[in-house]
């Protein structure tokens, strides 16, 4: 139990013997243990042990001071001008072992304050030196070389006292006189004049610059304009000598297309003429072999015809009877009106009918009794009209055939007008006609228009050789000079033909 608690004080006297004497230091300020050793023991930013009751300790403020330094009294230059300089200063501690020993010497336990107050005399006194060599100008203008020459000046006093200079800067420079004043008068004066000059010779050099430029430019732009304007004439020069190129190139192709288009037209006006000609050949040619193997049915196709027509109408008035007799009951009185009122035209039909063939006679008599069996019914009516019509062609045949040539004659007059009409029906067709004068002095146009007449001619010529009937001869007959001066009669002819061909004898004059 005793060495327990002895034991117990021994580690609480070790403890606090430990704690007691345990020490440490910031990095800005200095711990100096003395006392056994020779020489002290610094301690900056770190820890040590000292022996209580045996070792001291002081400290030593190792922080960067500010001291501002200003001359109490004006000091003159070594040009005697009366000066008073601020300045703003900055001192520290040395770090060597021998800068610390001596400002432990000297400041040992100290504050700032007193580090200030001690240097500021001392670096007082160095700026009043310094001050006493310089010029006032080299002063105020080199205000570096003033704060080097101080420091440099200042630096073994400082050390002696273990300290250092981090920075000298001279705050204000100023003098009683107002000298600094006046010289930066007449160094603003300076200055002016030098810039004015410098202005006004900048000015001219400006001046002249820009006439020089002015000048270039214009030759510049008139060489350049007299060339654009050559280059134009030049263009237009060539611009019209191709121009007239060009035209003449077209007159000469114009020229030549017009005179190919003019051979062009001229030689299908040529063949489109003798196409024509040509067509208007053939297609005379073909009219008259229709004419000839016309003329050569025609005396067969009138019998046919009587025939054909007497049987279609019989066969149309049996297949209409039926139907006729069943509608003829309903307009039995309506019709027997009009049969009373037909008759009586017929009659004078027939009387003014007279004189025509027994053909057309039979013909209306048989129309007159149709009109007049029509009021006891139409279906009876359209069989007698067909068998009277029947019985007209009949009657029509037989006059032909008793007349002989001069039926034939009526015939061939009657259809001599649509002859005419088939020979100039093709030049309906032709749309142009290109006229050519065939060198026998006679003119084109009255030598194409001649052409029908002389087409009929042969016509009429053709008939005589294949029927051997001449209707030259007959129409000469027909004249009021054969009739009357040379007594030509010819028998045969229907009563109405005949009585034209006397009727001249009556009036005494032709119409």
């Amino acid at each position: 139990m005793e060495l327990a608690i002895i034991i117990g004080v021994v580690v609480i006297l070790f403890v606090v013997f430990i704690l007691a004497s345990y020490i440490k230091a910031p990095t800005d300020r200095a711990l100096i243990v003395s006392g056994l050793r020779k020489n002290p023991k610094f301690v900056i930013g770190k820890s040590a042990l000292r022996i209580p009751f045996l070792q001291r300790v002081d400290k030593l403020e190792l922080k960067m001071i500010s001291v501002d330094v200003k001359t109490k009294e004006s000091v003159p230059t070594n040009e005697y001008i009366n000066v008073n300089i601020d300045s703003a200063v900055k001192i520290k501690v040395g770090s060597s072992k021998e800068m610390l020993e001596k400002a432990a010497s000297n400041f040992l336990n100290k504050n700032e304050d007193y580090i200030r107050n001690s240097v500021g005399d001392v670096l007082e006194g160095n700026v009043r030196e310094i001050i006493g060599q310089m010029r006032l100008e080299d002063i105020v203008q080199d205000r570096k070389m003033f704060a080097e020459k101080v420091q440099e000046n200042a630096a073994p006093d400082m050390a002696r006292m273990g300290l250092e200079i981090v920075s000298f800067n001279v705050q204000n420079v100023t003098d009683e006189g107002n000298v600094i004043e006046n010289l930066g008068i007449d160094r603003v004066v300076s200055i002016s004049k030098s810039a004015q000059i410098s202005r006004a010779e900048s000015e001219r050099d400006i001046a002249v610059a820009k006439a020089n430029a002015t000048k270039q430019a214009n030759d510049a732009r008139i060489e350049a304009e007299t060339a654009i304007a050559e280059r134009n004439n030049e263009l237009e020069i060539k611009k019209q000598e191709l121009k007239r190129a060009a035209d003449v190139k077209k007159a000469e192709a114009d020229a030549a297309y017009e005179i190919q288009q003019q051979e062009q037209r001229k030689t299908i006006e040529i063949t489109t003429a003798d196409a024509n000609i040509a067509k208007q050949e053939k297609e005379i040619e073909l009219r008259e072999k229709e004419i000839a193997v016309k003329e050569k049915t025609l005396d067969a196709d009138i019998r046919k015809q009587a025939e054909a027509e007497k049987y279609a109408t019989q066969q149309k008035a049996d297949a209409q009877l039926y139907q006729r007799q069943k509608e003829a009951e309903a307009k039995q009185f309506e019709i027997q009106k009009q049969a009373e009122a037909k008759k009586a035209q017929a009659e004078a039909d027939r009387f003014a009918k007279e004189q025509e063939a027994e053909a057309v006679k039979a013909q209306g008599i048989a129309e007159a009794e149709s009109i007049k069996a029509k009021g006891l019914a139409d279906a009876e009516s359209i069989k007698a009209r067909g068998l009277a019509e029947a019985e007209a062609m009949e009657k029509k045949a037989e006059a032909m055939a008793k007349y002989g040539k001069a039926a034939m004659t009526e015939m061939i007059i009657k259809v001599l007008p649509q002859m005419a009409e088939a020979i100039a029906k093709p030049l309906e067709s032709i749309d142009k006609v290109t006229i050519i004068d065939g060198g026998s002095g006679e003119n084109g146009v009255g030598t194409f228009s001649g052409n029908v007449p002389s087409v009929l001619a042969k016509t009429i010529e053709s008939i005589k050789e294949t029927t051997g009937f001449d209707l030259t001869e007959v129409m000469k007959a027909n004249t009021y000079d054969a009739k009357t001066t040379k007594n030509v009669n010819f028998t045969g002819l229907p009563e109405e033909m005949s009585a034209a061909a006397k009727e001249p004898e009556t009036d005494g004059k032709t119409e």
